[in-house]
């Protein structure tokens, strides 16, 4: 059996899963990463204990499996979390400063009052917010001793330059476009870009097709030395792939630590109202552009909030949520500020509107409708902008499986979501575009018609605009603590 092995190398978990050439996922590992919080705001991981999940991961997987021929690795991986590292010895150099992060909001706020916002939205599609790495990339580089030979990059670029024993420092456009340095019109690395951070690009990757040839394994326990690598996409843009979401305004969700919506565009388009614009994929040196909105913190409030009411797992909070109905108090999960659409790194975290006759299973219902929320105000951004309809909008991650959950986003935003068997769409999406690679399957339309177990969830009547007052009620408090600190 011929098979390519698919790592998906997360913000909590890595994954590797082997694709049959049908498109059917055979087998499956996972290993935890671990995340540190040195101090308030700061999120980070040791870069060697990422590579090390990996091979865990991949060990699990291949002894899952059934016996096969793994013809080529793909790779799909958190993005906007980035590190260096030593380009002769290999020694990690900093850690990985992750997406989550906002150590370097200070920078991005001086950049915005330098007057820099317009220029870099302009070049990269990307708001000056800290959980993007061009402020990032500045901070490792402050803090590495001179006379060392310095490689900077994001996940993907790490991972390649340890699956090939050092050989390769190349990356792919769907993670180049998420840097911050990187031109989405001209495709390449920007000089002016580099000047506003401070970042000497001539220390960046190579940028390559998200389809195409990364270099050859090389000390990777249980594969071959020499397997191709043969695909690298961002974990959000491998998703939107992998649902087959090519034609415009099709789209997904992810769920997970946090969470991405994304629409598929016709050509590029400027954002505005808070969303994002960004390479999807790029194949034979042609980008698909996407709208894409990110939160900061989606499922990751769930076992937060178990752990506080005393519950055993997260399946028992979504089960005492669904208990109480809607038109639960207001939950902004803003741990560590907001993101799409909201842009706001001061915004915390609290509830609102709660009263002696608040139970456990409100407070659980406002933490799991949170979600929705969220996901309702990036949609309406996108619908605002894009003046067309929405497609298909596939679901995945590992809350997609849960239909309470779903069903509450397809309530909120009044449109059918279609629910995935197989949860691990990230996967799938960087196993097809090796497949493309490989010959395995000739072009979009045979990747569109593999197949895909999936339901799809219709929205229900419900009273959207009283829980939405609620909710905006909630968001206003939140985001006006930052003003009262302020003292404004």
């Amino acid at each position: 059996m011929r098979a390519i092995l698919a790592i998906d190398q997360g913000t909590t978990n890595s994954k590797a899963v082997l694709v049959s050439e049908k498109g059917e996922i055979i087998g499956r590992g996972s290993a935890p990463v671990g995340i540190s919080y040195p101090k308030e705001g700061w999120v980070e991981q040791d870069p060697r204990r990422l590579y090390a999940s990996v091979c865990e991961a991949i060990d699990a997987c291949l002894k899952a499996g059934p016996d096969a021929t793994i013809e080529a690795v793909a790779i799909s991986n958190q993005r906007e979390s980035v590190t260096a590292w030593d380009a002769e010895t290999g020694d990690a150099l900093g850690p990985v400063v992750s997406w989550q992060c906002r150590r370097t909001a200070p920078d991005c706020e001086r950049l915005i009052v330098e007057g820099r916002l317009d220029r870099v939205q302009a070049l990269t599609g990307l708001p000056l917010d800290p959980m993007f790495p061009g402020s990032k990339f500045r901070w490792l580089l402050d803090r590495i001793p001179a006379g060392r030979s310095v490689r900077l990059g994001t996940v993907d670029s790490w991972l390649i330059h340890c699956l090939t024993g050092g050989r390769r420092h190349v990356c792919d456009a769907s993670n180049a476009a998420r840097s911050q340095l990187f031109d989405l019109r001209e495709q390449r690395w920007s000089e002016e870009l580099g000047e506003i951070f401070g970042v000497d690009i001539a220390l960046l990757p190579e940028v390559l097709d998200s389809s195409g040839d990364f270099g050859r394994t090389q000390g990777l326990p249980g594969v071959p030395d020499g397997t191709p690598i043969m695909a690298a996409i961002g974990d959000s843009h491998a998703a939107l792939f992998g649902h087959g979401a090519f034609k415009p305004g099709d789209g997904k969700v992810t769920f997970g630590t946090g969470s991405s919506v994304m629409t598929t565009l016709p050509q590029f388009i400027a954002p505005r109202n808070g969303i994002t614009t960004t390479v999807a994929w790029r194949i034979a040196g042609k980008p698909t552009f996407a709208f894409e909105g990110n939160i900061l913190v989606c499922a990751a409030s769930l076992p937060w909030m178990a752990d506080i009411l005393g519950l055993a797992d997260v399946a028992a909070l979504v089960e005492l949520a669904a208990s109480a109905g809607p038109g639960a108090p207001g939950f902004v999960p803003a741990f560590v500020g907001l993101g799409a659409p909201y842009w706001n790194s001061g915004a915390r975290a609290l509830f609102s509107q709660i009263n002696f006759n608040t139970t456990r299973a409100q407070m659980a219902r406002s933490v799991t409708d949170s979600i929705a929320f969220q996901v309702h105000d990036v949609i309406a951004a996108m619908r605002a902008q894009s003046g067309g309809e929405l497609g298909a909008l596939y679901v995945d991650g590992g809350p997609s499986q849960n239909r309470f959950l779903m069903q509450c986003v397809s309530d909120l935003i009044e449109h059918p979501v279609i629910q995935c068997e197989a949860p691990e769409a990230s996967a799938l999406g960087a196993a097809y575009l090796a497949g493309l690679s490989l010959g395995l399957w000739s072009d979009l339309q045979v990747v569109s018609e593999l197949p895909r177990n999936s339901q799809t969830i219709e929205p229900q009547v419900m009273d959207r605009e009283a829980l939405l007052a609620t909710w905006n009620d909630a968001l206003a408090r939140s985001t006006s603590r930052e003003t009262q600190a302020k003292g404004e």
